[in-house]
């Protein structure tokens, strides 16, 4: 098992700033890839940035140039550097690890609203 606990969403105004986090704890894996999903209302979860244990990322379109993913291995924790935020950017961000020798698993879900 594998628990995954996020942080750090809330509310911004247009073109502000918030970094999100998730620590992962329980059996973690040496080789696997973490990331995080947003889902908005009414819209279909959607992969947002990921990285690999080895560090390689892989972000939306809709993200490149404004958000940065990265991770500390040693304390098993992704963050999620969310620059110039947008109306758009308004959704319920879930982190996700996955290794191919295990299941796959989510957290809780962080809100974060971007006000214009």
């Amino acid at each position: 098992q594998v628990q995954l606990v996020e942080s750090g969403g809330g509310l911004v105004q247009a073109g502000g700033s918030l970094r999100l986090s998730c620590a992962a704890s329980g059996n973690i894996l040496s080789i696997n890839v973490m990331g995080w999903y947003r889902q908005a209302p009414g819209k279909q979860r959607e992969l947002v940035a990921k990285i690999t244990s080895g560090g390689n990322t892989n972000y939306a379109n809709s993200v490149k140039g404004r958000f940065t993913i990265s991770r500390d291995n040693a304390k098993n924790t992704v963050y999620l550097q969310m620059n110039s935020l947008e109306p758009e950017d308004t959704a319920v961000y879930y982190c996700n690890y996955y290794s191919a020798y295990s299941r796959e698993y989510w957290g809780q879900g962080t809100q974060v609203t971007v006000s214009s």
